[in-house]
């Protein structure tokens, strides 16, 4: 059992009303779950503000508050204003949970593209080399072998911590992590002990909540700026942002890379459909993986895995064992001889990336379809550039929706349209439903053609005017090629 008095411990304090040696069970935010013995803190979030709601937390027995400002609470009411409500509720969770962080060893992996990729290969690595870890990713958070469905890629504080909590008592060793930029901005991560910070890459991506390019950069290197002097900081030395993440971290310095001078070099020698063969740090080793950015995952779990303490050795022998990811170049081919790839690409960078590897394994004798939409209330700069890279990098192209969210999916199309020059236009089709996109393309498509269903990979939903209908685009390709083979 917790006192207030407990949890307090590195809380900015301006002011402070009432008792702090009254018990609590719970610290929340939501004021829905404000009940007796809780902690309500009052968040500025970027729809509500949760100071709105503190006249209503009290009306339901809530007797703490953590706010930003003063506001009038009954006497038997602990009223705490702090600076920064959303740091607080970070740092108040992780003394709440014990410090779990810090009895394990926490790995957070961020960047615009790869973070799933790799976090998901580290765990299944070290799970390999027997140790008992834990996973916080975009497709779900694992502790051990026990799946817990993932809400963001970075949970809340309060859950956060206490999943990091529950690993500790399950036994977990370590812990791989998505480090989301939302989170670094949030504050979710504050006060986590991390033993090593992984920066995979930085291209255009939530512009939407950042605002500017330069903004994003700048939330992203708060995250290395934060690293302990115990801790090691390993980042990408082919991105062009990649030594900015380290300019002023304490952390141990490292680097990796395809084509410049890095501590963990990676060379592809061989980059097919069954797998990838590499020389990683000197070593020749075998992957089931496909593509250059693959190439950059592996290697940065190689390096992370030596950093860690692991024998090289055992790490070769481990990776060439490794699975892809859901969703993440995951390729079905049919008994017709089509072959379909789901990903996640969702960026104009992935989309670049995943059509490029396609583009260094087909043979030219085949066509190459690509379908492609964008997802609503996001940022609505990359809509006309992902059509543009599809059309650049494909013999045809099907524009569909993604998840439109509250936005019209016609209205989406039409801006990714923008992006389609005019000897593009005779290969472009538009198709609003997602299913009949992806039945088009299969039906189009003859023996040896490749079809990309890029955009919402591991996702098992379509996101329509608030309501989450199931959609799976593995699922939905499977079917269709069974279809035709009967």
């Amino acid at each position: 059992m917790k006192t207030l008095k407990d949890i307090l411990s590195g809380v900015t304090v301006l002011s402070l009303n009432g008792s702090i040696d009254m018990q609590i069970d719970s610290i929340v935010f939501d004021s829905r779950k404000a009940i007796e013995k809780t902690v309500f803190v009052a968040i500025r979030g970027t729809s509500v503000d949760g100071h709105d709601y503190i006249q209503s937390v009290i009306s339901n027995a809530c007797k703490i508050i953590v706010a930003e400002k003063e506001v009038d609470v009954p006497s038997d009411v602990t009223l705490i204003v702090t600076d920064n409500s959303a740091k607080s509720l970070a740092i108040m969770a992780n003394n709440f949970y014990d410090h779990p962080s810090s009895k394990l060893k926490l790995v957070g992996i961020t960047g615009t593209n790869g973070k799933t990729t790799t976090t998901t290969l580290l765990f299944n690595l070290f799970s390999k080399l027997g140790y008992k870890c834990g996973l916080l990713s975009t497709v779900v958070n694992k502790i051990g072998e026990i799946d817990i469905i993932a809400t963001h890629t970075t949970p809340d504080p309060v859950s956060l911590n206490s999943l990091l909590n529950d690993m500790i008592e399950a036994g977990c060793s370590h812990c791989f992590m998505e480090v989301s930029s939302h989170a670094i901005h949030q504050y979710r991560t504050e006060g986590l002990d991390f033993v090593g910070g992984v920066f995979t890459n930085i291209t255009h991506d939530h512009l939407d909540y950042h605002s500017t390019f330069k903004e994003y950069i700048r939330v992203k290197k708060a995250f290395f700026d934060g690293l302990s002097a115990s801790a090691f900081a390993l980042t990408n030395g082919d991105d062009k942002n990649g030594m900015v993440m380290l300019q002023n971290t304490k952390a141990s310095k490292h680097s990796y890379a395809l084509k410049s001078p890095a501590d963990y070099k990676v060379k592809v020698l061989e980059n097919q459909f069954s797998g990838l063969v590499l020389n990683l740090c000197g070593e020749e080793v075998w992957s089931r993986l496909i593509g250059d950015f693959n190439a950059y995952n592996l290697v940065t779990v190689y390096a992370v895995s030596e950093l860690l303490g692991e024998d090289k050795l055992e790490i070769l022998t481990a990776l060439s064992s490794l699975e892809s990811v859901e969703g993440r170049f995951q390729y079905i081919t049919s008994e017709g001889g089509i072959t379909a790839i789901v990903d996640y690409a969702h960026t104009p960078d992935a989309l670049e990336n995943v059509l490029k590897t396609i583009s260094s394994i087909r043979t030219r004798n085949e066509t190459v379809y690509t379908v492609v939409g964008c997802g609503g209330d996001r940022d609505t700069t990359k809509r006309p550039k992902m059509a543009g890279i599809a059309c650049e990098l494909s013999d045809k192209v099907i524009i569909t929706s993604d998840n439109p969210r509250s936005e019209d999916p016609n209205t989406i199309i039409e801006e990714m349209m923008l992006g389609v020059e005019g000897q593009h236009f005779k290969k472009t089709l538009s198709i609003v439903d997602r299913e009949q996109a992806i039945k088009t393309a299969v039906l189009m498509a003859e023996k040896g053609d490749i079809i990309l269903i890029a955009g919402k990979g591991h996702e098992k939903y379509q996101d329509i005017k608030g309501i989450k209908h199931h959609f799976d685009d593995m699922e939905i390709v499977t079917e269709l090629f069974n279809k035709l083979e009967k």
